[in-house]
């Protein structure tokens, strides 16, 4: 899978811009600040909804407009799709497919996939549970788009029960009578049901994730390792439901996510009486970890920043090799990478990425990317973008 064309209208710093793209490696080229990261940016909102960069839509549209629109043209075998995303902060986003408009914008998922290394991802180690939460969904999501559906109902049902729990601690905290909390059990079913769901996938990605990621960290940096992951759950030992990624029967769960349901719901029942008392959710996905190691110890306070490196790099190396060998092929967007590694790093990770179907780079100068990724170069300059 490739993007041939990339249209952009009020995206971040562009009014207007039309890149064609080819198979193959492409290299932008520019000065920090000139808008190349937010051409990969662009490519990266319509595989997952979402940026790498920010948490909000409202810093995508370009000052002064009022929306943005995020056009591409993909290829796939023999098949060419025109995808369009328009962005309208505070309000529902639009979507089309091949000009239809009649399209949720969680329906383009899976047209493109991207797997994206950025400055950003260090946080993938040494950042909170959060950015690794996020790294695991994503992937889900890339790996089952129907997966955004349950992450949607899960946040959902996080909400309301959480407003249900913030409500009874302030009652009981002003000396008011205990609020009928009769629905809290209604809501425990939901949490669970719809966690399980997302425990399951996050389960199975985790098991399938570890040997490839210790794979290309030995690639990255030999002798080095080994890594591992660990899947933490706040409802206990999550990596012993095995068979967690079992399909539903009949829009019931499956065996393993029956498992993972009774479990959250356990440990829900646990917990209770510290929830009420603080009025938050203390149970589920949304509270796990993923554990990173190196050898025996946990990576985070322990790895080097270079072994931090490698260890982040290892991450987005095995999810591409993971969607890779599940189909079509994602595109690889390496964001202003090569400027933070040291030359054997460098060299290494080039060397591996290079064979990809489509492989996007940005980087401030042009001696930064390694002779490997020779390939079409675009200069980016004072709002255009025009092949070197």
């Amino acid at each position: 899978m490739h993007v041939t064309h990339l249209s952009l209208a009020d995206f971040r710093s562009y009014a207007r811009v039309e890149v064609p793209l080819d198979p193959g490696v492409t290299v932008f080229v520019g000065a920090n600040g000139q808008g190349k990261t937010n051409l990969v940016e662009a490519v990266g909102y319509l595989a997952s909804l979402g940026s790498h960069r920010v948490s909000s839509d409202a810093p995508l549209v370009r000052m002064g407009a009022d929306r943005a629109v995020i056009r591409a043209a993909v290829t796939q075998g023999e098949r060419s799709q025109l995808v369009e995303l328009e962005l309208n902060p505070g309000r529902a986003n639009r979507a089309r497919i091949n000009r239809s408009s009649q399209v949720r914008p969680r329906d383009v998922l899976g047209i493109v996939r991207t797997v994206l290394f950025a400055p950003e991802d260090l946080a993938l180690v040494k950042g909170d549970p959060g950015e690794r939460r996020r790294f695991l969904d994503e992937l889900v999501t890339a790996r089952s788009p129907r997966m955004a559906g349950v992450r949607s109902d899960y946040d959902r049902v996080l909400r309301q029960r959480n407003t249900l729990l913030k409500s009874a601690a302030m009652a009981r905290r002003h000396g008011g009578r205990g609020m009928d909390l009769s629905t809290l059990d209604v809501w425990d079913q939901h949490l669970a049901r719809v966690g399980a769901e997302l425990l399951a996938q996050r389960v199975d990605l985790v098991e399938t994730l570890r040997p490839l990621t210790d794979k290309a960290y030995e690639q990255l940096a030999p002798g080095g390792g080994p890594v591992g992951l660990e899947y933490r759950s706040s409802a206990g030992e999550a990596g012993e439901a095995g068979d967690g990624a079992d399909a539903a029967d009949g829009g019931g769960l499956g065996h393993g996510r029956a498992e993972l349901y009774e479990r959250l719901l356990a440990a829900l029942a646990g917990v209770r009486k510290q929830e009420i008392e603080r009025g938050v959710t203390l149970v589920g996905p949304h509270r796990d970890d993923l554990v990173l190691k190196l050898g025996q110890l946990p990576a985070k306070g322990y790895a080097s920043h270079g072994e931090s490196w490698s260890f982040a790099l290892a991450l987005r190396l095995a999810s591409y090799d993971l969607l890779r060998a599940e189909g079509n092929e994602p595109v690889l967007v390496l964001d202003d990478v090569f400027a933070e590694l040291d030359a054997r790093r460098r060299e290494r990770l080039a060397e591996l990425v290079a064979p990809g179907e489509q492989v996007l780079v940005t980087a401030a100068v042009d001696d930064d990317v390694p002779g490997v990724l020779a390939g079409t170069r675009f200069l980016v300059a004072d709002g255009a973008v025009e092949r070197a």
